[in-house]
C-alpha cells in the first residue's frame, strides 16, 4: 500500500474522516496506532508483529535505563538494546551480503565453500525505524529526554505510517510531545498538507518515473551506449532519485500535517549546493544529522587534527553508504562521499589565506561553477548507487570520459531538457518565495479548481506502469 495507490487513497480518506470526527485525543492516538499497524501489516503481517515486539522490548529497556542509578548497568542495558536492534537489521538486511562476501573471499584464496543463501524477507523501512529506536535509547541514556511511560505513545512514535516506510527519520524528542498535544482542525495546516502532497505526487509521477525511461535502459547495459547517452542517463538518474525520494518525503510530511503532526524537513533544494558539505546539509537531512549526532560526534567529530577529522568523516560516510543497502556498491558510494568531504575540508583550509581566490569563488560566476561541479561530482557518485554491480559502474564512468564509437545513437533528450528547465524554474521560484505570495492572492474556489486540475494532470501524464519508491528497499 504505497502513497500513489488507490488502496492508500481509500485508507487515508477513511482514517482522515474518522480521526477528525473523534473528539478524544487518546482515542485518536489509538486509532492512528491501529491504522499504522494495519498499514505496515498490509506488506507483511509477521514483520509488523516483529516491529511491534522489538519496539516493546526497547520501551521496557528505556524505562530500566532511566530507573538505574549504576552507570555500568545503564551502559549494559543500552548495549543490549543497540545490539538487539542492529542484530535484527544485520540478519534481515545484511546476512546474505556477509555470507556472499565471505564466500568470495575464500574462493579468491582457492578454498571451496558451500555457504548457504538464506531466504530472508527484508522488512520494508527497517533501516529507518532501527535508527529511530537507537536514537531514542541513546537520548534516554544521555538523559536528554525522559523515557516514555505510555507504551501506545511509544509504539505510535515508531509505527506512525507516514514516516514508517521511507522516513524521514524522526527523533523522539520532536515527535512524542506532539502525541500528547491536543490537536484542533486548522484549515491552513490542511492546505499546507495538500500542497505538499500534490508537490510530492508531481515529483514522483512526472519527474522521477519519467526520468526512469532515460536512466533504466542505459544502466541495464552501459557498455552498449555512447558517451552522450551515458551523460543523459547519469543526469536523469540524479533527477529521478531526487524526485522519487523528496517526493515521498513531501507526501509523508503532507499526510502528517493533515493529521496534526509535523515531521522534520528532509530536503532543501540539494542540487543548488555550492559544495559537498552544503549538499549533505540539504540532502536527506534527517539521515545526515543522525549520522552527525550519533556517529560522527561520538567518534570525535572535528575536534582533533585534520587526520582524525578525516578518519571520522570517512568512517561515518562509509557506514552511511552501507546503511543504504547490502552491496559493495553502496559502501563505495559512501566512501566516495567521505573522500569528497575530506577533500573539501582540506581545500577550505588551504584556500583560506588566498583572498583573490576566495573573492573569485564567492562571485556569481564562482558560485555557479561550484554548484555545477558539486552536481557533477554527486551525479557521478550516484552511478555506484544505481549500477547493478561494480564492473557496470566502472564501464559507465569510463564511457562518460572516453568516447565509444560504433554504439547506438544517443537517445532523444528533449523530455529531459524540459524537465531540467522546469526544475530550474521551480527552484528559482522556491528560492525567491515568489510562489507563496502568488498563492495568497488567488481566491479559494479558483485555487481549489487549480489543485484538482493539477492532480488530474499528474495522473494523466504519469507513465502507465508506475515504479515503486526507490527508498522502499532501504
Amino acid at each position: 500500500m504505497h502513497f500513489c495507490s488507490l488502496a492508500y487513497v481509500l485508507f487515508f480518506t477513511l482514517l482522515f474522516s474518522a480521526y477528525w470526527l473523534i473528539p478524544s485525543k487518546n482515542l485518536r492516538n489509538y486509532l492512528l496506532l491501529a491504522a499504522s499497524f494495519y498499514f505496515y501489516a498490509s506488506w507483511n503481517s509477521w514483520l509488523a508483529i516483529l516491529v511491534l515486539a522489538s519496539s516493546t522490548f526497547d520501551f521496557a529497556l528505556a524505562l530500566n535505563i532511566e530507573n538505574q542509578q549504576s552507570v555500568l548497568k545503564r551502559k549494559v542495558l543500552l548495549a543490549i538494546s543497540i545490539t538487539a536492534n542492529l542484530s535484527l537489521l544485520c540478519y534481515f538486511k545484511y546476512v546474505n551480503f556477509f555470507l556472499d562476501s565471505v564466500k568470495e573471499a575464500l574462493l579468491s584464496f582457492g578454498m571451496e565453500t558451500h555457504l548457504p543463501i538464506l531466504s530472508v524477507i527484508l522488512p520494508v523501512g527497517i533501516s529507518f525505524y532501527t535508527f529511530e529506536a537507537i536514537s531514542y535509547m541513546v537520548d534516554v541514556y544521555q538523559k536528554k529526554i525522559n523515557a516514555e511511560r505510555n507504551l501506545a505513545s511509544f509504539l505510535l512514535f515508531i509505527l506512525f505510517f507516514p514516516h514508517l516506510v521511507a522516513g524521514p527519520i524522526v527523533r523522539s524528542r520532536d515527535f512524542l510531545p506532539q502525541i500528547k498535544r491536543n490537536k484542533k482542525w486548522n484549515w491552513l495546516r490542511i492546505h499546507l498538507g495538500l500542497q505538499l502532497i500534490l508537490m510530492g505526487l508531481f515529483k514522483k509521477l512526472i519527474i522521477a518515473d519519467r526520468m526512469a525511461f532515460y536512466a533504466d535502459p542505459v544502466f541495464a547495459d552501459p557498455e552498449h551506449f555512447r558517451q552522450g547517452a551515458l551523460w543523459i542517463a547519469m543526469i536523469a538518474y540524479a533527477l529521478q532519485i531526487y524526485g522519487d525520494f523528496s517526493g515521498y518525503t513531501d507526501m509523508a510530511i503532507g499526510f502528517a500535517h493533515m493529521l496534526g503532526f509535523k515531521l522534520t524537513k528532509n530536503f532543501n533544494m540539494p542540487y543548488l549546493a555550492e559544495n559537498i558539505s552544503d549538499f549533505w546539509r540539504r540532502w536527506h537531512i534527517s539521515l545526515s544529522t543522525w549520522l552527525r549526532d550519533y556517529l560522527f560526534i561520538p567518534l570525535g567529530g572535528s575536534r582533533g587534527s585534520i587526520a582524525l577529522t578525516s578518519r571520522n568523516l570517512f568512517i561515518t560516510m562509509t557506514i552511511g553508504g552501507l546503511w543504504h543497502g547490502a552491496s559493495w556498491n553502496f559502501v563505495i558510494w559512501g566512501m566516495i562521499h567521505g573522500v569528497l568531504l575530506i577533500g573539501h575540508k582540506i581545500f577550505v583550509t588551504w584556500v583560506k589565506p588566498f583572498e583573490i581566490i576566495n573573492k573569485l569563488l564567492q562571485s556569481t560566476i564562482g558560485k555557479a561553477f561550484r554548484i555545477v561541479l558539486t552536481f557533477v561530482c554527486v551525479s557521478i557518485a550516484w552511478i555506484f548507487f544505481r549500477a547493478q554491480n561494480f564492473s557496470d559502474a566502472l564501464i559507465f564512468i569510463k564511457g562518460l570520459f572516453i568516447p565509444q564509437f560504433g554504439k547506438p545513437e544517443p537517445m532523444n533528450a528533449n523530455g529531459l531538457i524540459l524537465i531540467v528547465v522546469f526544475i530550474a524554474l521551480a527552484h528559482t521560484l522556491g528560492t525567491n518565495k515568489i510562489w507563496q505570495s502568488a498563492l495568497q492572492k488567488i481566491p479559494a474556489p479558483l485555487l481549489g479548481m487549480a489543485y484538482s486540475l493539477f492532480l488530474s494532470f499528474c495522473f494523466f501524464l504519469a507513465p502507465p506502469l508506475g515504479k515503486p519508491f526507490i527508498y522502499f528497499q532501504f
